[in-house]
């Protein structure tokens, strides 16, 4: 346990950060950014199974609608938590694996500024995709390496915990809401809890993979100047 924490103390503590102050308003712009991703997901679902989005919405309240037209329903209602999750991993896996911190924060304001005006009409949610992609370019052109890799292993660290804690939350210990499952229960059969379940479990393993493949021998930033990959955990090839 000792030389885990030596060697990933960084995660170890950004993790507990997340834990801790997750209900407070320190974290109020990442919980609506991580329910951005998950109505994000359920739109990209539609995309891809030949449907269309109509809208994408966001309410002060850390609730969300995405409004889509066509596609597979059994994959736009299973993409929202899963999606999400997807998210998080990949943005994780850019920050302790590669060294493209830079162009991926650049890149997801990019495309948060673009959805907002694709996608977005309200004001809230317009105001926010607005202020946060603007938020993260200026991260990515201003700041070095450290503070874009910080970035994107909160972001996606959190998008990760987020999401056993939502489906638990929303699909087992209160099965009653209309949520993703509830839906999918009711078009496709089976239990809210019974699809719940199998997403929980599917989180859990990935998260736990993507932990595994990523952490390396060691995850902690180097904020020299000249540090080198194998340093932060990134294997020399």
């Amino acid at each position: 346990m000792t030389t885990f924490l030596r060697a990933h103390w960084q995660i170890t503590i950004l993790a507990f950060a997340v834990f801790a102050l997750w209900s407070t308003p320190v974290l109020y712009p990442l919980r609506i950014l991580i329910v951005f991703f998950h109505e994000l997901s359920h739109g990209l679902a539609a995309l891809v199974t030949g449907g269309s989005i109509v809208s994408l919405t966001l309410t002060p309240d850390e609730g969300g609608l995405a409004v889509t037209n066509g596609g597979n329903r059994f994959v736009i209602l299973s993409a929202g938590y899963l999606g999400s999750l997807l998210v998080g991993v990949a943005l994780f896996l850019v920050a302790l694996r590669t060294r493209l911190d830079h162009v991926a924060v650049a890149g997801l304001g990019l495309c948060t500024l673009l959805l907002a005006a694709l996608y977005i009409r309200d004001g809230f949610p317009l105001v926010f995709c607005l202020l946060t992609g603007t938020a993260l370019l200026l991260i990515a052109w201003f700041t070095g390496h450290g503070a874009n890799d910080l970035a994107l292993r909160l972001v996606g660290l959190a998008s990760m915990l987020y999401v056993p804690n939502d489906i638990i939350s929303d699909t087992i210990a209160r099965a009653h809401l209309r949520s993703d499952a509830r839906m999918l229960a009711e078009e496709f059969g089976g239990a809210t809890m019974l699809w719940g379940g199998a997403w929980l479990l599917t989180s859990l393993v990935v998260i736990a993979l993507t932990l595994r493949f990523a952490l390396g021998t060691k995850s902690n930033i180097d904020l020299r100047v000249n540090s080198s990959p194998a340093v932060r955990g990134v294997p020399r090839r």
